[in-house]
């Protein structure tokens, strides 16, 4: 069986966690790895409903996801995981859990600035939040405490999805594991 890992991606809404991770999935794929995105909105519908956004909330969610990458991530499976995990103590949580049981685990900070992310705006998010009709939106009125070390710094700024998933990719080689 191949070693797993789970390779968080975390970062502001519109960052591009998302569009990487599937990248980073679809290639995987194609080289016969068993690979699982567990993408943050998909898993708030199911796995977290209920949860709303204040810090606690987003902390159970967080572990939560982190729970299920780590047991995923111990059978063998590559996962990825997009979620914005905006509190440096509940990404610090994930890690050691992943390391108490020996398990690969890689950050990967989206650091796409605020502005860029407000100007992709993919989720009308952020114009939502400016207009007063969203609150506690990470970036804008809570906050996003960056990592201090992640295994890489990717701002997509200017750059195409082939080459922020090529450098995830070539981390996981880097580290035995892609």
């Amino acid at each position: 069986m191949s070693r797993g890992a789970t390779v968080w991606l975390t970062g502001l809404s519109g960052a591009g966690k998302t569009t990487i991770a599937e990248a980073v999935a679809e290639h995987l794929r194609a080289a016969g790895r068993e690979v699982e995105v567990l993408d943050g909105d998909e898993l708030r519908r199911g796995l977290s409903a209920g949860l709303g956004f204040s810090r606690q909330d987003r902390d159970t969610h967080v572990r939560r996801v982190g729970f299920v990458a780590e047991l995923l991530a111990r059978h063998g499976v590559i996962t990825l995981v997009p979620v914005i995990a905006p509190y440096a103590a509940t990404r610090d949580e994930v890690r050691a859990q992943h390391d108490a049981r020996a398990t690969s685990y890689l950050e990967v900070y989206v650091a796409t600035p605020l502005a860029e992310c407000a100007r992709r705006d993919v989720k009308g998010l952020y114009a939502r939040a400016i207009a007063g009709e969203l609150t506690g939106m990470t970036g804008v009125d809570d906050p996003y405490e960056e990592p201090d070390k992640p295994d890489l710094r990717l701002d997509t700024t200017g750059m195409d999805v082939t080459t922020a998933a090529r450098q995830v990719l070539d981390l996981l080689i880097e580290r035995g594991l892609g």
